[in-house]
């Protein structure tokens, strides 16, 4: 087949998997509009791909995608082990670990997953599991989408992101050249005037317009395609509109038993139509939807029952292809009895976006629905939206449930919703409707038997551990253990040990610990992810808080490692934020901001994660005296305020006094710092409580030391600050270091100020030489910015790092993105960086950059050569 302007695409494919056979598996991200000859192009790579087997899947265009669609595809075309895992529903683990070993089977494959805009939420997991460990194999997974359906907020989206970049091509597909255009309508006889304006260089679009045979050329592909079938005979009408209600592929037997006559599906490839031994399909998707959006409804709920009453009589179709016929033929008994099942199979493998859409569906034909079944359907609707990070429409459907569930004087089943009423309205920061849920569960339950009342009380205990209620936390828990531990209930069990454990710990009670530790290995030995994550968590808090780095640096290292493994996302960025604020503690700027920028980096990050990263990005830049720091601390303060939990607020509190005191401005510091103060004064937590004391007290406010303060504050407020200073060398904390000696004398506070200067940080810096200049002191170092005026042209490191980026082709929109700034304040840079540069244009002070880095190479060998 001759591809136009194609060429370069295939030569790019060919390479990229001789490089996969040879040095490691590799990913390819084919994207281009829709008809841009995605498919066409890899029908012709394959063809000539030598020895390398070819698995091909792809999503389906149904209301709610089928879940691991792709997948179903390739164990079709395998068959085997992975037919048999699908076919009997196997654990994800399992399943996932099949298709590893399927891609590590010899001769290496090349693997096509097409179509992933459509992509289910279980095949988006599979793709993040397979792409982190394509290395492990020598197979080329080619991922095709359409990227102008591919937004920033896409799921896709952030599942590229994920993924290791050295183990990514991307291959993007064009429209063709004027050129390209006249040679196909030259072999088609037809005239080009006008056709690349028209059809954009699409090439369906143009294959579709010349396939007219008309002298008249259509304004839009739907035209065209109508055109093409408006010549079909009967029989082929009836069957190709059969098949466009059929998203991907239709079976031959299907139409066949539907409509008969080979004639017909024979007429069918007259339109283009493609047809193999199984199957017969629209060679494009836009086609499939011209026709079918052309259907008359009465029509198109007509063919949709045909096709659904064919369909229930064979075994094995998917409940989720029935669910979308059934809906296509509006049928209410067919709905409430397929969507529900197809929703709790997508569920169980992870594709919880579709469970939503399938149990929204079979609400939406749920009106006269008895109130039990609804319930259940509500029920089940809610841990779903949930789920997805939708907890305002999940506590509307819990709320609506437990309605339901009353009437019906069902206490357990209204409990239990109460109690996960309480853990939605937490998460939207509502602490007040959070723990009056939690004690209505509790009123509900008490005197049933059964595991809902022990997780009641579990639940209150964490509500008691967030808030800094140890003692009432730790009642609660008990009560939960005492319930569960004895009946078997291993989940209840290790959220109850895991809050147990938190607030002994933040009582100073060490035993906490084997509370964590039991509670850790209880879910590994059981395989609760979600508690076992949740336990890594809570022992680096426990640790970090402490400033016990080597401690909290050993679990941050096996919390990463399990959510690699199990691919959770949600935990994985948390521990990046929380490994951020380790190095941010010790002084280590630029591996702090790595670590904030991977933990960023996706759409959907959570809010506890946000708080984290947004109040580092805000520190550093108000300690260097970068611009926008208010940006991230504002956004940070507004989700924390909704929490009302000290472990974020104090950092805020602790982060905004820094900038008050850069300033000079104490009582900003008070105001700041005194609504935690009061939070930190029910917890007595010495590092915690010390560090909100310790600003109170350099702001003026010098009551007696809180009694129980950790060692470095007790000192610095007993005027011994050089002790104080030790104490955080010995820690590893050199800013804080610095901070103590700057409440000293003329000495002490010279020592400070050589410190932040060699930390970098110009605004800190700035800060302590206005409060010596305001004692007297003279003779105060300047202190010039080394890294700016060692710039061969006087760039700032922030300007440097815009320049670098700038390099990598990223716009200023894209730079704001990823360094967390305004798109101004990028454009601000930008053009102080032309002028420094004298460059007229961003690719002249690029070619600068280049330069200077080249004379800089020749200046290292020189002097290597001395």
């Amino acid at each position: 087949m001759d591809l136009l302007e194609r060429e370069q695409h295939l030569l790019d494919l060919r390479s990229w998997q001789a490089q996969a056979a040879r040095d490691g598996g590799l990913v390819v991200l084919a994207s281009g509009e829709a008809g841009i000859g995605k498919t066409t192009l890899l029908q012709e790579f394959l063809r000539g791909r030598g020895a390398a087997p070819a698995l091909w899947g792809a999503c389906d265009a149904l209301h709610t995608p089928r879940p691991l669609a792709p997948l179903h595809d390739i164990a079709l075309q395998t068959r085997g082990r992975l037919l048999e895992l699908m076919e009997s529903e196997a654990t994800r683990g399992t399943l996932l670990a099949a298709v590893l070993d399927r891609l590590s089977a010899a001769p290496a494959p090349v693997v096509v997953f097409e179509d992933l805009h459509w992509a289910d939420e279980a095949t988006l997991d599979l793709l993040k599991f397979l792409g982190r460990r394509i290395h492990r194999t020598h197979a080329l997974l080619v991922l095709t989408y359409r990227d102008d359906e591919v937004g920033a907020r896409h799921p896709l989206k952030a599942v590229i992101g994920d993924l290791p970049r050295d183990g990514i091509r991307r291959l993007q597909l064009g429209p063709l050249s004027a050129g390209a255009v006249e040679r196909l309508a030259a072999r088609a006889r037809r005239p080009a005037r006008g056709l690349h304006r028209i059809t954009g260089g699409n090439p369906f679009f143009v294959t579709e317009i010349l396939a007219t045979h008309s002298d008249n050329v259509p304004m839009n592909v739907r035209d065209a395609v109508l055109a093409r079938a408006t010549r079909l005979a009967p029989e082929a009408r009836e069957i190709a509109e059969l098949a466009c209600i059929v998203p991907g592929r239709t079976e031959i037997r299907l139409l066949q038993q539907v409509a008969g006559g080979e004639a017909g599906i024979e007429g069918c490839l007259e339109i283009g139509m493609r047809m193999d031994a199984e199957f017969l399909a629209f060679r494009h998707e836009l086609a499939r939807r011209a026709l079918e959006d052309s259907l008359a409804p009465g029509r198109r709920r007509d063919l949709h029952r045909r096709v659904l009453a064919a369909l229930k009589l064979w075994p094995g179709v998917s409940p989720a292809r029935l669910a979308h016929h059934a809906d296509g033929a509006q049928l209410a008994a067919e709905v409430l009895e397929s969507a529900p099942a197809a929703a709790a199979k997508a569920a169980g493998v992870g594709a919880h976006r579709e469970a939503v859409s399938l149990y929204e569906l079979a609400l939406r034909y749920a009106h006269d629905l008895a109130p039990r079944p609804r319930a259940e359907l509500l029920d089940a609707l809610s841990v779903e939206h949930y789920l997805t990070g939708q907890e305002d429409k999940a506590a509307d459907a819990r709320r609506e449930a437990i309605g339901l569930w009353s009437g019906l004087n069902e206490r357990r089943r209204q409990g239990d919703g109460l109690r996960w009423l309480s853990r939605f309205v937490w998460m939207l920061g509502r602490r007040a409707a959070a723990e009056r849920h939690a004690s209505e569960a509790i009123a509900v339950l008490e005197g049933t038997a059964g595991p809902e009342l022990a997780m009641a009380y579990s639940t209150r205990a964490q509500l008691d551990m967030l808030n800094n209620h140890h003692h009432p936390a730790i009642e609660w828990a008990h009560r939960a253990i005492a319930l569960a531990e004895p009946a078997g209930y291993d989940e209840v069990l290790c959220h109850a040990l895991n809050s147990l454990g938190m607030s002994r710990l933040e009582g100073g009670e060490e035993g906490g610990w084997s509370d964590l530790q039991r509670s850790l290995s209880l879910a590994l030995a059981r395989d609760l992810q979600d508690h076992a994550a949740r336990a890594y968590a809570n022992m680096i808090y426990g640790h970090l808080w402490r400033r016990d780095y080597a401690a909290a640096s050993g679990v941050l290292g096996e919390g990463l490692a399990y959510c690699e493994d199990w691919d959770l996302d949600l935990y994985g960025r948390y521990f990046l934020a929380t490994r951020a604020r380790l190095q941010f503690e010790r002084g280590r700027w630029q591996e702090a901001v790595g670590d904030l920028e991977a933990a960023l980096n996706h759409p959907d990050v959570a809010p506890v994660t946000r708080i984290i990263a947004l109040t580092l990005i805000g520190q550093l830049r108000l300690r260097r005296g970068e611009p926008d720091a208010g940006t991230p601390l504002t956004e940070a303060q507004e989700l924390a305020d909704a929490t009302q939990e000290l472990q974020r607020l104090g950092p805020l509190a602790i982060a905004n006094a820094e900038g008050a005191w850069i300033r000079g401005d104490d009582r900003d510091i008070l105001r700041h710092v005194r609504p935690a103060y009061e939070l930190a004064l029910r917890q007595r937590h010495p590092w915690v409580l010390g560090g909100l004391t310790i600003w109170l007290w350099r702001a003026g406010a010098r009551a007696a030391a809180v009694p129980g303060l950790a060692r470095p504050y007790v000192l610095e407020m007993a005027g011994d600050v050089c002790g104080a200073a030790d104490a955080w060398a010995a820690l590893e904390c050199p800013f804080e270091c610095a901070m103590a000696l700057a409440s000293g004398g003329e000495p002490e506070m010279l020592r400070s100020l050589g410190i932040l200067q060699r930390l970098g940080l110009g605004a800190a810096a700035d800060g302590l030489r206005r409060r010596m200049q305001a004692r007297g002191m003279r003779r105060i170092p300047r202190g010039p910015r080394e890294a700016t005026r060692s710039h061969v042209h006087g760039l700032t490191p922030r300007e440097s790092e815009i320049l670098a980026l700038m390099a990598d082709g990223l716009r200023n929109a894209d730079i704001a993105a990823r360094l967390y700034l305004s798109t101004r304040t990028v454009d601000h840079h930008v053009s102080a960086i032309l002028g420094k540069l004298g460059a007229a244009s961003r690719a002249q002070a690029v070619a600068a950059l280049a330069r200077n880095a080249h004379r800089g190479a020749d200046r290292a060998e020189a002097d290597a050569g001395r």
